[in-house]
């Protein structure tokens, strides 16, 4: 008799784990198209991680007697050179995906360095408000207001174009809409039960932040920050496109497309396919974003 009660209650636990599973495979399968944007961001970070051995040439392996050679498919193309070559005969395949690794290292690293600075002054201003909440404001709207491309371009002008300076440039002209999300979401809790019951029990200012506020709008974070990389992608790719980013020969993006620019009319695909990389990366980390925002916002959730 004691074994029958034993299994009765036992069979109700083995059966709530693989509801759970199946409840959350139902809510992966409906979003489609964020696991198409994390399939693509999977495909870009093995492009970058792998790229010595996925690239059938150097980035900077030069062949004249190739040179504007056209993709494989085309009259005059060669399985050697997938998708051609450019003015000086590198293989354009190539040059591609080494030109990832520049464009996931200035996304990933501007997007940090802006989280850093926007999330402190958004905890800054949302918690304290008053003269504080009035200064950061400030600051934020003078930031917005002022154009990205003349602020990027004066901070590379003055620090210089390089990897490092790009990342500097782009983190410190981003951080203002972390720093207002984050400023709205504070505010939100501040006054909430839980923060009250923390001051009361004479918890530290910075305990209050980092152990009851922030893991509460990490999720928000988390999803600003992967649409905030695909935006730093293109602002990386337009500076390196106006000669302010990456300096040739390292292989940039923007910086193929600038090069393709003078051969646009005939040789198409000097600047088709950088831009359809720069396009494919940007929709994929987009289109994740939008399936992370699905997935973690509960007034958009579907159970």
């Amino acid at each position: 008799m004691q074994t029958g009660v034993l299994e009765t209650t036992r069979q109700p636990r083995a059966l709530t784990r693989p509801s759970r599973i199946r409840r959350l495979w139902t809510k992966i399968c409906r979003l489609r198209m964020g696991i198409l944007g994390g399939l693509i961001l999977l495909g870009l970070l093995a492009a970058a991680l792998l790229a010595n051995w996925l690239a059938p040439h150097g980035p900077f392996e030069q062949d004249i007697m190739s040179r504007l050679q056209p993709p494989a498919w085309m009259p005059g193309g060669s399985s050697e050179h997938l998708l051609g070559t450019d003015g000086v005969g590198r293989d354009l395949f190539s040059r591609i995906i080494h030109g990832s690794r520049i464009s996931l290292a200035v996304g990933l690293s501007a997007v940090i360095l802006q989280v850093l600075i926007g999330v402190i002054l958004g905890l800054a201003a949302g918690y304290y408000r008053g003269w504080v909440d009035s200064s950061i404001s400030f600051m934020v709207n003078v930031m917005l207001g002022f154009p990205f491309i003349l602020l990027a371009m004066s901070l590379v002008a003055v620090l210089g174009p390089s990897l490092q300076n790009i990342i500097i440039a782009l983190g410190l002209t981003g951080w203002p809409i972390f720093t207002r999300v984050t400023r709205v979401e504070v505010l939100k809790l501040r006054d909430m039960e839980f923060v009250l019951a923390a001051r009361s029990l004479a918890f530290s200012t910075l305990r209050i932040m980092s152990k009851h506020i922030l893991p509460n709008i990490l999720p928000s974070i988390l999803v600003l920050a992967t649409v905030e990389v695909a935006r730093a992608i293109i602002r990386e790719s337009l500076l390196s496109f106006l000669g302010l980013g990456i300096q040739p020969p390292t292989p940039s993006w923007g910086a193929m497309l600038a090069e393709g620019r003078d051969y646009m009319l005939m040789q198409w695909w000097l600047a088709a396919f950088p831009g359809l990389a720069i396009f494919l990366s940007a929709l994929g980390i987009n289109l994740l974003g939008d399936g992370l925002r699905d997935l973690i916002d509960p007034h958009l959730r579907k159970d």
